[in-house]
């Protein structure tokens, strides 16, 4: 029974210190609903072929959908170890690792410039620093399509404010 204690009590150390540097990274993991998830990737007008990054994949639902019901490739970033491994297994029981790449890394470090489609649920301070990457790296036209934040200054194409939802396009 004690150690039982000792590894549940480990177990949530772990989770808590995973959700402290995550944090600190760019977000915590908050999981995202299928239902606004199918939203958000259809406001984006996401297509078989296409190139969709998830910045802080978490458990890789979002790379998932992407394949399985758009028939897109899609690549996450994932900076935390154990959501990074997750995302791993999931992708690889689901048969989609032709199709999907999860990376381990820092969301700013990762060349975007593939994308045709962006997916973020970040905080809103992270939104802010990652403008400018996004500016650099993406093509015009590129989505963005964002839970909750939003990217000030980006040219609006569509919201779902029931939802909190916006999609951007990158200017020319």
């Amino acid at each position: 029974m004690q150690y039982l204690a000792a590894a549940v009590f480990f177990i949530i150390m772990v989770f808590l210190m995973s959700l402290v540097w995550t944090n600190s990274r760019g977000a915590p993991w908050v999981p995202t609903s299928g239902q606004v998830i199918c939203r958000m990737l259809e406001m984006a007008d996401l297509r078989p072929g296409e190139v969709l990054y998830d910045l802080g994949c978490g458990d890789g639902r979002v790379l998932i959908a992407a394949a399985r019901r758009f028939g897109a490739r899609a690549v996450g970033v994932e900076v935390d170890l154990s959501r990074y491994l997750w995302s791993l297994l999931a992708v690889g029981l689901r048969g989609l690792r032709g199709q999907v790449k999860v990376i381990r890394g820092d969301l700013f470090a990762v060349d975007l410039g593939e994308a045709d489609v962006v997916f973020t649920f970040l905080l809103q301070d992270t939104n802010e620093r990652l403008k400018a990457k996004l500016r650099r790296e993406l093509r015009p036209g590129t989505r963005i399509v964002s839970n909750i934040f939003t990217f000030s200054g980006f040219p609006l194409a569509a919201t779902d404010e029931d939802l909190h939802l916006y999609l951007y396009r990158m200017a020319p």
